[in-house]
């Protein structure tokens, strides 16, 4: 599984909720497991720069692309981008990228070794 975590500001206050009418169109593109569209709650002591969040889990790669040459997608993209300053994404596959706690406070790895041995 995919994850796909996309971070955005708005140029000003009034942008974000514009910012959060554009991309919720975004749920309903069929090719994500779980699509959300959500305002930052802003409580992190150390930064709160971050206005919108868009959460995704897609089953594979193909399903990710679908997802993103779709057409609500782009409508999306001309909606959103006018009044954003920033945005960051980040994927990364569930089953071979992530370091994790198990339950009972258990470290468990699921990393791809590194060529030569590397960590």
């Amino acid at each position: 599984m995919i994850r796909h975590i996309v971070f955005f500001t708005a140029k000003d206050e009034d942008g974000i909720d514009q910012i959060l009418e554009g991309l919720s169109v975004l749920t309903s593109i069929p090719h994500a497991r779980r699509l959300e569209v959500a305002r930052n709650r802003k409580s992190d002591q150390l930064g709160n720069e971050i206005d919108v969040v868009v959460y995704g889990e897609f089953d594979s790669e193909a399903e990710l692309d679908a997802y993103k040459t779709h057409d609500l997608y782009r409508e999306a993209i001309r909606c959103v981008r006018p009044v954003r300053e920033l945005r960051f994404a980040a994927d990364y596959e569930l089953s071979t990228d992530v370091h994790f706690a198990g339950t009972g406070g258990l470290s468990q790895v699921a990393q791809r070794r590194r060529p030569g041995g590397r960590d």
